[in-house]
């Protein structure tokens, strides 16, 4: 199974080996705090007689497939409830793991399968200090409980008395941090103490956050833990991090991700309002993508990474479109992120062939086509699904008359401004839609902005129309959207004959008398300046 955690998951979901609780207390459903299981969830676990998880080799739970594993949706009140009663129950689980009595647990998170197997996700304390890879996972469903540990190792101190001074340790943090490239370096907190339990074992140390500008301009996030005996550096550790990714359709790109305090990487962009990209396949809400290596895909659509790297990749470069264009910080112009899910499937488990933008959620959806195999994930269609967002923050645009059909222009407008942006050589910049995702299995774009009805009559028995007509209020918004793609590229690139970066195009307009375009940067500053007027 998948468990989003920051520090115990592994590359592509995988977990260090679970093992059986041992020990002779007697686990109860009610200790445990999984109340919401069926009742043969509670029954209790034959006693090991080891004595406790530091006493030799423990039997491992196989990575075998396994019917009913799939996540089931929580909502926020069940989730709040699930952890709640894990938090009350977390002494008897302490003692349950045989932990020491200066050690508590606190639950961070928590999903259940559809078997309904549930695993709580809790990070621990030593004697009221975080404790630094001491994670565990408990996970349990009808037998004995198991659990999956972020280090084996037993927890314990002499002291928890720092012989180096808080002091000694911002200021040594400083120093090591502009050694590693930090610029303009500040302290803002205070160093905290923390246990280290990431090396051989647990230590006491200091955690200094140094915060400045990296070499390349970048925002710069640098933990270094010290060891608050010695003061050696146990940790010097950039958490703002440019990513390497390898896109099915964008290439070879730099994306966003954020280094985490087990050394793996998560898919958050830190300088773009800490936007996420999730992995839906595994549950409707998603699960944070994680990595060792930092180089996400590898450009073919059998690796689940390839598409998260294209929507990042999309979301990334919109953000920066908006903002180097129209000085605009984010989809609400307030500096928040939005998350973006990829391989989404509807509730039914059936595959979405396309994408879509909520305002409820805040986020982006992108399915892997009608046969489950080619993600609807090319920039120009994550800059249409962000655009909506972006609409929605200013015009709001209802779902009445012709509102959705301008909804829908405004985003394949500022689709096509994002493309001649980005000038990515392997998204070669054009006026057409999704023509990179053969979207409806044919190999042809679903849009052409020079003359939109182009594309024929759709599946759904709507042809996209080159001019207004009073019944276009009753059209399909997507089709409807062709006069407004239209008004777009004339405004942008005029009418007639030409040839732009390899397409050729054949614009006219209705009364036949030629029109000279403005240019693209014009024109997409017009449509920008409309919702907000």
């Amino acid at each position: 199974m998948t468990f989003p955690s920051n520090r115990t998951a592994s590359p592509q979901g995988s977990h260090r080996p679970r093992r059986r609780l041992a020990g002779t207390v007697v686990i109860t459903a009610a200790a445990l705090a999984f109340s919401a299981l069926p009742a043969s969830a509670g029954a209790a676990p034959t006693a090991d007689a080891s004595g406790g998880r530091n006493t030799g080799a423990l039997p491992q739970i196989k990575a075998t497939a396994r019917p009913g594993a799939g996540t089931v949706h929580l909502s926020p009140a069940q989730r709040r409830r699930l952890l709640d009663q894990a938090a009350g129950a977390a002494s008897d689980t302490a003692r349950a793991l045989r932990l020491g009595p200066t050690e508590k647990l606190i639950p961070t998170d928590v999903i259940q399968d559809a078997d309904g197997t549930v695993h709580t996700r809790y990070e621990r304390t030593y004697a009221g200090l975080p404790v630094i890879g001491g994670d565990l996972v408990v996970h349990q469903r009808r037998g004995a409980p198991t659990v999956t540990y972020a280090s084996e190792k037993t927890l314990a101190l002499l002291t928890t008395t720092p012989k180096v001074s808080a002091a000694t340790a911002k200021k040594g943090a400083l120093s090591r941090a502009e050694e590693k490239g930090t610029r303009k370096a500040s302290t803002p907190p205070a160093p905290r103490q923390v246990v280290w339990m990431m090396g051989a074992g647990p230590k006491l140390a200091w955690e200094t956050v140094v915060t400045g500008v990296q070499q390349d301009g970048s925002p710069s996030e640098r933990h270094v833990v010290t060891d608050a005996t010695s003061d050696a550096v146990l940790n010097n550790a950039e958490h703002v991090k440019s990513a390497e990714g390898n896109g099915l359709y964008s290439g070879p790109v730099t994306i966003g991700s954020t280094r985490q305090d087990d050394g793996t990487y998560a898919l958050i962009d830190p300088e773009r309002g800490g936007h996420r990209t999730l992995d839906a396949s595994v549950k409707s809400s998603g699960v944070l993508f994680i990595d060792s290596d930092d180089v996400w895909g590898d450009g073919t659509a059998a690796n689940p990474q390839t598409a998260a790297v294209d929507a990042a990749y999309g979301a990334r470069t919109t953000w920066d479109f908006y903002r180097d264009r129209f000085g605009r910080n984010g989809i609400a112009d307030d500096g928040r992120g939005s998350y973006s899910r990829v391989h989404y499937q509807s509730v039914q488990g059936v595959n979405l062939a396309n994408a879509n933008w909520q305002d409820g959620c805040f986020c982006m959806s992108y399915g892997d086509g009608a046969d489950g195999q080619h993600p609807v994930t090319s920039l120009d269609i994550a800059a249409h699904e962000m655009a909506h967002g972006v609409t929605s923050a200013t015009a709001g645009l209802g779902n009445f008359g012709e509102s959705p059909a301008l909804n829908e222009a405004i985003s394949d407008m500022m689709a096509a401004a994002v493309e001649f942006y980005a000038d990515n050589p392997r998204d070669v910049p054009d006026y057409l839609m999704a023509e990179l995702d053969d979207l409806h299995g044919d190999g042809k774009p679903i849009r052409h902005m020079d003359r939109p009805s182009k594309a024929g009559v759709s599946a759904v028995g709507y042809a996209p129309r080159d001019y207004w007509t009073p019944q276009l209020k009753w059209d399909e918004a997507h089709m409807a959207a062709g006069v407004g793609d239209h008004f777009f590229y004339l405004l942008a690139e005029g009418s007639g004959q030409k040839t732009i970066n390899g397409v050729d195009y054949d614009s006219p307009t209705y009364d036949g008398l030629p029109v000279a375009g403005i240019g693209l940067t014009g024109a997409a500053a017009v449509v920008a300046r409309s919702p907000s007027t």
